[in-house]
């Protein structure tokens, strides 16, 4: 299973999201990877920590590969790091990513992520970080996933957004993927006794929108989460936000 974590807006918790449910996976005894996407590199650093800085190879270093710039390129697996946590691999990110994109889209190699990913081997699921932006990265992430699931801020400026978003995907599923499918629209940083949370959630279930039953309360659990670069199943097993992403997880798994 490819999953694609998407939103063009930014701040709605992709990486967040994108991360947990990877580490959940990945204490579950799934075999899981995590693929960041984006040149701020984020979903990298909350997995690996200072250890990113490290790292001599990044998703950068394979797009140069698929550029033509190494004789012999190497297969997607080279780039993969063992994150510290059972089970949990990922793919990093760095800032190169973004100088990179528009010889990528000009070069045509929308396709070339899928191709890799056809031929990587040893993983029950896949998890992919994506920028806030509908760009080359996005587009390959799209073309290459199974499904794809879209973060929702509770507040009218991501309202807004959903439905542009929305119809981009259509055009994806349309023009180069007609495989994926939309797993659902996840409620972030939910606040239960706010009007306009319960309002907007209402209204975009009247439209027909696929909001999905588990809800991400807002807590400043997460920037502790992020800080220590643990995601919630390995900070603090017993919290709420960590058994809503539980919840969360079992609900896309039936």
């Amino acid at each position: 299973m490819r999953r694609v974590v998407f939103n063009q807006k930014g701040g709605v918790g992709k990486s967040t999201i994108a991360c947990n449910l990877a580490a959940i996976a990945a204490a579950r005894g799934r075999r899981t990877l995590l693929i960041d996407l984006d040149s701020q590199a984020n979903a990298s650093r909350y997995v690996l920590g200072k250890a990113l800085d490290e790292q001599k190879k990044t998703l950068a270093h394979y797009f140069d590969d698929i550029l033509g710039y190494r004789l012999f390129p190497e297969a997607l697996d080279a780039y993969v790091i063992h994150t510290p946590f059972a089970n949990l691999d990922v793919l990093p990110a760095d800032s190169r990513l973004e100088e990179l994109q528009v010889k990528l889209e000009s070069r045509y190699k929308m396709y070339k992520l899928r191709e890799s990913l056809d031929k990587l081997a040893g993983y029950d699921e896949i998890f992919i970080d994506t920028p806030p932006a509908l760009n080359f990265f996005t587009r390959s992430a799209l073309i290459a996933a199974d499904t794809c699931l879209i973060p929702f801020d509770c507040d009218d400026f991501s309202r807004r957004a959903l439905y542009t978003l929305m119809d981009n995907v259509r055009e994806i599923q349309a023009d180069h993927n007609r495989a994926l499918r939309v797993e659902g629209i996840v409620v972030n940083h939910y606040q239960a006794r706010a009007n306009l949370p319960l309002r907007l959630v209402d209204e975009l279930r009247g439209e027909g929108l696929p909001i999905l039953d588990a809800f991400l309360s807002a807590s400043i659990k997460i920037r502790e989460s992020h800080h220590q670069a643990l995601p919630m199943i390995h900070l603090d097993p017993r919290h709420k936000l960590t058994g809503e992403f539980a919840a969360l997880y079992d609900l896309l798994s039936q």
